[in-house]
């Protein structure tokens, strides 16, 4: 069950061109299971028509407070939306609500909210040069000071642009999960490395990172400070990239001294060995003999100075394995399987102090059960 399902969201839009972008927001708020309520000012009317958000959320925008009072019914004291969210918002929206002016349904709304103390994040989209006018900038800070939650924008084309719904769906999720991991520290690597045989070729595994990227989703959705180690690229984590073992071990270090991460979960194909690398290209069309020197496990290297710790354990005698690690101080294991790697779906077994529990399903189902787990059973 997704963190959205059945929570009230106010839709505030204005007037910005990326106000044609909300159609396909809401869609995406409702997958997720929202109830989406939109609110126009009178500018983001004259770019897309009230009746494509009431189509998109199955409920009629409000394009003027009347005398039911809508920002009371919503927002106010005794409101029943869980989160004001006013995307895009133009810099005339920033500054009308810094200044307490409320003379549109957007800032009537804003507000409401502000005075109730409820969850507010608003979406910047303007021109690069509206979003550095230092007027703009200071009352920009002054929201944030306020509580106020700002995602992005995304710098492009000379254009402060409205980030990816999917980014505004996240940062929605993160503020309505209540945020068990708020102020923890969490450490992920994730994917495969890449060890040189020759100047042209590396040595690799079948790992695609997938279900370490969806552990980093649902950590900074819980509300965590996420850093993840691999050599891909997840939102609003601090992403370290690397390529060999080696310097996935560096990374770490690094991390473990400079942060002193609460949670670490080691969900990389990490090498266990390494070849002696040949200079220049080995030809083609011959035999050829590749010596191979096992490496250092990461994981021990971590034991006994984080907390919580979980790793991941594959091969015909993972459950084995996994129960070896317990035994060395490894908080949680996942016995992993070959045919995981790769997938957007897993069968995993979990071990822990409990015991053992299968789980299985999409990968982000997975990690969700795996975090629950540590927020129940080991904080």
């Amino acid at each position: 069950m997704s963190y959205l399902s059945g929570k009230t969201i106010v839709l505030g839009v204005t007037g910005s061109i990326a106000a044609v972008e909300t159609v396909k927001l809401v869609h995406a708020l409702r997958r997720k299971g929202a109830i989406v309520q939109p609110v126009m000012s009178q500018a983001a009317c004259s770019i897309l028509h009230p009746d494509a958000l009431t189509y998109a959320s199955g409920r009629d925008t409000i394009t003027r407070i009347s005398g039911h009072v809508e920002h009371v019914e919503y927002c106010g004291d005794e409101g029943f939306s869980d989160l004001l969210l006013i995307a895009p918002c133009t810099a005339n929206t920033i500054s009308k609500i810094a200044c307490g002016i409320d003379d549109t349904p957007v800032t009537t709304f804003a507000t409401t909210a502000l005075g109730r103390n409820m969850p507010v994040a608003l979406v910047p989209a303007m021109h690069h040069a509206m979003f550095r006018h230092q007027m703009v900038v200071k009352n920009l800070n002054a929201l944030i000071d306020a509580g106020i939650i700002v995602i992005g924008p995304k710098i492009e084309e000379g254009k402060a642009k409205i980030v990816a719904q999917d980014e505004i769906v996240l940062w929605c999720e993160r503020i309505l999960s209540q945020s068990p991991l708020s102020g923890k520290k969490v450490l992920i690597t994730s994917g495969r490395c890449e060890e040189p045989v020759d100047d042209i070729r590396v040595l690799t595994s079948r790992s695609s990172g997938i279900m370490g990227q969806e552990l980093a989703l649902e950590a900074f959705r819980l509300g965590a400070d996420v850093t993840i180690i691999h050599r891909d690229y997840v939102p609003f984590c601090e992403n370290i990239r690397i390529t060999t073992a080696a310097s996935m071990e560096q990374a770490v270090q690094s991390v473990v001294k400079e942060k002193k991460p609460d949670i670490y979960i080691s969900a990389a194909a990490i090498s266990d060995f390494a070849p002696e690398k040949v200079p220049g290209k080995i030809l083609s069309g011959q035999e050829v003999t590749i010596r191979f020197k096992p490496l250092p496990k990461i994981l021990d290297s971590v034991l006994g100075t984080i907390p919580v710790i979980v790793g991941f354990k594959l091969g015909e005698d993972s459950i084995t394995d996994a129960q070896a690690l317990l035994k060395k101080g490894v908080t949680m294991v996942l016995a992993n399987t070959p045919e995981n790697l790769g997938t957007e779906e897993g069968n995993y077994t979990l071990l822990d102090y409990s015991g053992e529990t299968r789980i299985s399903g999409l990968k982000q189902d997975i990690a969700r059960q795996i975090f629950q787990r540590i927020v129940t059973k080991h904080l």
